[in-house]
């Protein structure tokens, strides 16, 4: 069934409950001229399947020739400065869906922290591709909507002041935790961050490798609007969850 539809190349993914392939079997499709890729991991299927067109299949007896991917060429390499093979795809019939990121380490630990980074970034990446904007980072943008709020909390009364003078309040944690996480007096740097928004500076904020309050704008350091709105939603969402809670009951 492999052979009439057209097929030289299957790929197999890895399966924890049960061998998905055999000795013999691959003897057989060796015999045919067919290369056999096992052991793909399951979340690495629809990367693959976007890189080459191919459709994903549960039994042999579904191969059909439209479910099949193109490549030109299927082969073993060796990576540079290693003797690690890996399977390459070339002549991918539409290029340009994916893209494939090598990441190399001396220990697991640097490859899942290199890997944590570059994941973090692609989320940046796609922020600001959902949402075109760019706002003051080192905690500027939090400090100057606490200031408005505290602004506009003066102009109300009764619990609405109370509680936007509290929101505006809790805004000015992350430029706090920020100043203390990079080694500087939070409480100074706070009190400055304000003194400088009041005074008109919107772009002002924590350079930790100063360790000094400045323009962030003039330095270049930004971040996606979204990132920050997204944070604050979640934040708000949850403790409006909190609040909601009237009692609560301990199991022993």
């Amino acid at each position: 069934i492999i052979k009439k539809s057209g097929a030289n190349v299957v790929l197999i993914q890895k399966s924890i409950l049960r061998d998905a392939y055999n000795e013999l079997s691959l003897h057989f499709l060796a015999k045919m001229g067919i290369l056999v890729v096992t052991d793909i991991e399951r979340d690495d299927v629809p990367f693959i399947c976007r890189t080459l067109g191919c459709t994903p299949i549960a039994h042999p007896d579904q191969c059909k020739t439209d479910k099949l991917g193109q490549a030109e060429h299927v082969g073993d390499v060796v990576m540079e400065g290693g003797n690690t093979k890996v399977v390459k795809f070339t002549g991918v019939l539409n290029p340009g869906k994916t893209m494939t990121v090598l990441l190399r380490g001396s220990n697991d630990l640097v490859i899942a922290e290199a890997s944590r980074s570059l994941h973090d970034a692609q989320c940046v990446v796609r922020s600001l591709v959902k949402q075109k904007a760019l706002i003051a980072g080192g905690g500027a943008a939090e400090t100057e909507v606490a200031l408005q709020l505290q602004a506009y909390a003066q102009t109300l009364q009764g619990k609405d002041a109370h509680c936007i003078q509290a929101f505006a309040e809790s805004l000015e944690v992350l430029p706090y935790t920020l100043a203390e996480n990079a080694g500087m007096k939070p409480i100074e740097v706070v009190t400055e961050l304000r003194k400088q928004h009041a005074a008109g500076v919107k772009g002002a904020g924590i350079n930790v490798k100063e360790c000094c309050v400045d323009d962030m704008y003039s330095l270049h350091v930004v971040q996606p609007l979204l990132v920050s709105t997204s944070a604050i939603q979640l934040a708000t969402e949850t403790v409006c969850m909190i609040l909601k809670i009237d009692d609560l009951v301990v199991v022993a």
